[in-house]
């Protein structure tokens, strides 16, 4: 089995929702690594980590420590999606200007990096703190903590994962056809800077229901994303029609809702376009009830799941 084949995946997230900032959430994966210690307790197989980590206003030490403790309590199943975030309240709220918006995520990262690949710090911050060599404890289990580049659609958040020689993942905001041309800039960013871009591994994931018949998931799901996208996006929403909703989930779209072999079809267009070895759908938006988010996971692992690996070829997990 090639590296493609064995690390070939889908999994799924629970959206969160919270109050406050308009129904906006500023928790963007604080406090998280207790609830994952929990599910690690639980599990023996699952990978662990966020959507998205937003570690422009988190302290790199101290989320390094967090995952490092999860991956001792998980066996080595512990990893980051590091990202930006599309939201910007949390940069007042601990103390940072939106002004150094992309040179803040670019050292922090950095930092996070320095902190992976060596049991002793020295590190001269500017946006960040100064660390004069000191020794950062625990150590994950894995050799190296999975580090993933969480990328929406700006071209430099592509080529910045490809110079550093880092996994990338991509928030499906549309369809995949948009992102072809940014993962190839990633992969020739890559090779151009030394890293072998084929052994460099492409997550994508997006907003995701699944029911037995297409209409039912769309008139099931509807309102309850209709309700997620007024509250939860950057710029306001006072109205999200039903006929967008509808056209997101056409073949093409980046909204994946619909029956079971349309989802299948939609994630093997998306594996062509973006050659993706992972996809994490992110369910339960909305207040979804959970019986509905349940049978949702339950379609997705039982019947999806199995049909896109007989598609591409790889062998099912014993």
């Amino acid at each position: 089995m090639d590296a493609r084949s064995r690390m070939w995946g889908l999994r799924w997230t629970l959206a969160h929702v919270c109050g406050g900032c308009g129904g906006r959430s500023l928790t963007h994966g604080f406090g998280n690594e207790s609830k994952y210690a929990a599910i690690a307790r639980e599990t023996t197989n699952l990978r662990l980590g966020t959507a998205v980590t937003v570690l422009s206003t988190q302290d790199p030490v101290r989320l390094f420590e967090q995952f490092s403790t999860l991956d001792l309590i998980s066996g080595g199943r512990a990893e980051i999606i590091a990202g930006r975030g599309a939201f910007v309240e949390s940069y007042s709220l601990f103390g940072h200007r939106l002004e150094d918006y992309d040179e803040l995520f670019e050292e922090k990262l950095n930092m996070l990096l320095a902190l992976r690949d060596n049991d002793n710090l020295r590190w001269e911050g500017s946006l960040t703190q100064t660390v004069s060599g000191m020794d950062i404890a625990p150590r994950p289990i894995q050799e190296k903590l999975p580090i993933w580049v969480g990328v929406g659609g700006t071209p430099q958040s592509f080529v910045r994962a490809g110079r550093l020689g880092l996994p990338l993942f991509i928030a499906l905001l549309s369809g995949p056809a948009r992102f072809r041309r940014l993962v190839e800039l990633y992969r020739e960013t890559a090779e151009n800077a030394g890293h072998d871009a084929a052994a460099l591994p492409v997550g994508a994931g997006g907003h995701f229901y699944v029911a037995p018949t297409s209409q039912q998931a769309r008139d099931t799901f509807y309102p309850y994303y209709r309700a997620y996208f007024e509250q939860n996006m950057p710029r306001p929403v006072d109205n999200f029609p039903r006929n967008t909703f509808d056209e997101w989930t056409e073949p093409g779209g980046g909204l994946l809702v619909g029956s079971p072999q349309q989802l299948v079809e939609k994630l093997l267009e998306i594996h062509s376009a973006l050659g993706n070895t992972r996809y994490l759908a992110q369910v339960g938006l909305g207040g979804l009830p959970f019986a509905e988010t349940a049978r949702s996971i339950e379609l997705l692992a039982n019947e999806i799941i199995p049909a896109v690996n007989r598609e591409i070829g790889v062998a099912l997990a014993r």
